[in-house]
């Protein structure tokens, strides 16, 4: 039997509208785990944020994976061995402040189980701790205080001036950073040479999963890499327009159990 690797994003993908895994989805993929495939959680959460979901998919006793931060950290949920990790460079801090500063917008990163926010929390990110299940930390000076490891920064703004933001940081620090969207009104910014496609790679490298039994899903804009490393990617029915454009398949959507078919079709029908 080839095993294959079920890569699934979080939001919008292996959870509904209320982010929550429907007892359908869950059974799929238990049963695709049952077979001895493998599941990878890869999410633009913190590792914390995740737990949730691979606690209720058992991923330590499958031996799942956890692809945190858009890829700056890929570890194993049953031993906690660390695949694969990049920071963001530190020295970047005090200007993605000052950037911020300027255009008025959102600006947080994650210390362990906490988001440390720059300035007083907007509504997303309030968003963000609330679906991660972590509190929300103002800080006074955020680039003094940020002097430890992240793998993720980002900035938030209301749809139409993210967009504009995005472009404007990209063109700032295209040379050093990766910076792109994951929803509408939220800016990942990450390490350059970051992204769930690239580490995913990496991932499948280390485990011995040739790029063609990779199935991977996802909704959002920070999916798409991803989507176009593996031999099957699957834009969920409720996916912005260019996910769906970069797909090899569209399914059904979150709140429809789109996993379901996928799972069925390109996972478990071979064994």
């Amino acid at each position: 039997m080839k095993v294959k690797a079920l890569v699934l994003d979080i939001d919008g993908t292996v959870t509904n509208s209320r982010k929550e895994i429907t007892p359908a989805t869950k059974a799929e993929i238990h049963d695709a785990l049952e077979r001895g495939h493998k599941c990878v959680l890869a999410s633009g959460r913190p590792a914390f944020g995740m737990r949730r979901y691979e606690q209720e998919l058992e991923l330590k006793r499958y031996g799942g994976y956890l692809l945190s931060h858009n890829g700056a950290r890929v570890a194993a949920c049953g031993t906690g061995e660390v695949v694969f990790r990049k920071a963001l460079p530190l020295a970047l801090v005090p200007g993605l402040y000052e950037f911020a500063a300027e255009n008025g917008c959102g600006l947080a990163t994650h210390l362990e189980d906490t988001v440390i926010s720059a300035f007083a929390p907007d509504r997303y990110v309030s968003w963000e701790a609330h679906i991660n299940e972590m509190p929300v930390r103002q800080v006074e000076d955020f680039p003094a205080f940020v002097d430890f490891d992240i793998f993720k920064c980002f900035m938030t703004a209301e749809d139409e001036r993210a967009a504009q933001l995005e472009k404007k940081l990209r063109a700032q620090y295209g040379d050093a950073l990766a910076v792109y969207r994951s929803e509408p009104y939220f800016i990942e910014i990450v390490p350059k040479g970051v992204d769930k496609g690239e580490s995913l790679g990496r991932l499948m490298e280390h485990i011995g999963i040739a790029r063609e039994d990779v199935v991977c899903c996802g909704d959002g804009f920070n999916d798409i890499s991803m989507l176009r490393y593996a031999g099957v990617g699957v834009a969920m029915g409720n996916a912005q327009q260019e996910v769906r454009d970069a797909a090899d398949y569209v399914t059904a959507s979150n709140d429809e159990d789109g996993l379901v078919q996928v799972i069925r079709k390109f996972v478990c029908a071979a064994t």
